[in-house]
Parts: C-alpha cells; structure tokens; sequence
C-alpha cells in the first residue's frame, strides 16, 4: 500500500484516518511522524471512528498510552514525545502491546529506536500550504 493525498483541514485528516481503519488488523503497527500540531492524533482520531468509536479520543501526550477496544481487535495509540530513554519504555511494558490481536499507533516512534517493532506503515505528515500532505507507505515493500 502506497498512498499520498493533500488534506485542506481536521475534517480531511479525519477522513483519512477512517479509510486506513478499513485496512488495518491486528498485528499492524503504524508509525506515525510529522511536526508537532500536524495532525498526528486527529488521523488517529479517524482510525477509531472508522473502526466505531464513539467516545473522545484525548491525546496520550501524558498519559504516553490510551487503549481502545474493539469486539476483535485492541487499537492502542501510543505518544512517546516526552519519552528520555528506553529504560523508560521497558517500564511502561511497552513490549507488552505488540501482539496479533492489537493495531499499534506510535507516534515520536525514533523515540522508541531499538526497542519497538518494524512498523507495518510508515505515515508521514507534513504542512503544506494551508494543509497537510499525507504520506501512507507499506513498511515492508516500501522501507
């Protein structure tokens, strides 16, 4: 999968994000970069409502971790900008919530260098003009 797409506003971002819901499964795990403010979370914010959720959808900036559940899937969406080191990650048990049955959103993911998983996507997000480019690529093929 290799997708690419200028989004005007939240609203576009959004609807990005309930596309990719249709594409991921458990297992998958996303890898989310762009500069603060670009959108990270409110892509995320699409991927639950595309996968039916209705609740608010906060920020993990400190809570470093929001868990979501699914009848057959776990979404776990994970904020590692405020992470210092991987001692740190370890004692969170962040390896805990790579498993068949979880789609994991990471963003800051370089935070996390040496200790998570290759991701499934990369997603990139960028401002361009008034907006953002999107950037969706399969790690596996594309990486």
């Amino acid at each position: 999968m290799s997708y690419e797409q200028f989004v005007p506003d939240a609203a576009g971002l959004d609807e990005v994000g309930r596309k990719l819901a249709k594409r991921l499964q458990g297992g998958d795990t996303c890898y989310l970069q762009g500069p603060l403010g670009a959108g990270k979370t409110t892509l995320v914010r699409g991927v639950l409502r595309g996968l039916g959720h209705c609740g608010p959808v906060p920020s993990p900036t400190y809570t470093l971790i929001e868990s979501y559940f699914f009848s057959d899937v776990r979404v776990v969406h994970f904020d590692l900008f405020r992470i210092e080191s991987l001692h740190e990650l370890e004692v969170l048990g962040v390896r805990e919530y790579f498993d068949d049955d979880t789609i994991c959103l990471l963003e800051w993911p370089d935070r996390g260098d040496g200790l998570l998983p290759a991701p499934t996507l990369m997603i990139t997000l960028q401002y361009e003009s008034d907006g953002r480019r999107v950037t969706i690529c399969d790690a596996a093929k594309d990486v």
